[in-house]
């Protein structure tokens, strides 16, 4: 093995992987450095702080892209596919992490005020690089993804019904009291099921309150199906991954049966799941 690949497969342990002391020591490290620049572009956000600490708050913000930027170029290096990683969803957020700082250097302030904002507001996205090391955001996604056809069926019956719903408040209660088209029919139903009631459009006839009624209350209930869904299948996920995690004692085998007393591979004694 050339000393080339053995820096490479080297840093791929410490970058990528976790269950070594130095790889949670780069984690820990990385997640601070994380937190410390989001903190330093809110504080650069606040007027007061921004005027008395802005040269502070630019130094720091490019000592922080540095850092975010030779993290980036060494994961790079010792991926075993640098392509794949760049294109994979946690290689774009590390490079949005350090392309706004870099971005802001072709338009000067001045001129382009506004954009310097937007890619300065960009630069908060540096905390979904935090999701990488939160193993429950697997487990999650693992969840929806098999929940998503469900909630899907479920969203299609919510919009049918707030567009009937809104339909009708349309007819019953009619521009006279804000109701003007569908659309802001449609707009009222959806804050009125979701049970945020911004109040900016209520209904004044007895018909229209009472549908009103029908509608709050359904809201609750609908409130509870979605997390329903996505709490069996967290259920079966989690189960799904403390099966996968049985490990037996002898020869270190996988992914054994909750209820297994012994080793499919070896016939060793399993410990209690």
């Amino acid at each position: 093995m050339s000393k080339r690949n053995s820096l490479q497969k080297r840093l791929y342990q410490i970058i990528f992987e976790h269950d070594t002391w130095e790889g949670r020591a780069f984690d820990v490290i990385l997640i601070l450095l994380i937190l410390a620049s989001v903190a330093a572009v809110m504080a650069d956000s606040m007027a007061d702080i921004s005027a008395r600490f802005g040269y502070h708050l630019y130094v720091l913000e490019w000592l922080f892209t540095i850092l975010f930027t030779i993290e980036y170029i060494l994961r790079l290096y010792s991926s075993p596919n640098a392509g794949y990683y760049a294109r994979s969803f946690y290689g774009l957020i590390d490079l949005m992490a350090i392309l706004p700082t870099y971005v802001s250097l072709i338009f000067p302030e001045s001129r382009f005020l506004i954009v310097i904002r937007v890619l300065r507001v960009l630069r908060i996205f540096r905390i979904l690089k935090l999701m990488e090391y939160v193993e429950e955001i697997e487990v999650l996604r693992s969840a929806i993804q098999s929940s998503w056809r469900r909630i899907l069926v479920f969203l299609t019956i919510v919009l049918t019904v707030v567009l009937i719903v809104g339909s009708l408040m349309y007819l019953i209660e009619g521009p006279q009291a804000g109701y003007t088209s569908i659309p802001r029919s449609v707009y009222w139903a959806i804050v009125t099921v979701t049970t945020v009631g911004y109040g900016d459009i209520t209904p004044l006839t007895p018909l229209g309150q009472a549908l009103a009624a029908f509608l709050m209350i359904l809201g609750y209930g609908l409130i509870a199906v979605p997390s329903g869904i996505v709490t069996i299948e967290l259920g079966k996920e989690k189960q799904r991954r403390r099966r996968l995690n049985r490990v037996c004692p002898n020869c270190n085998q996988h992914g054994h049966d909750q209820d297994a007393r012994f080793c499919k591979l070896c016939g060793a004694e399993l410990e209690s799941a």
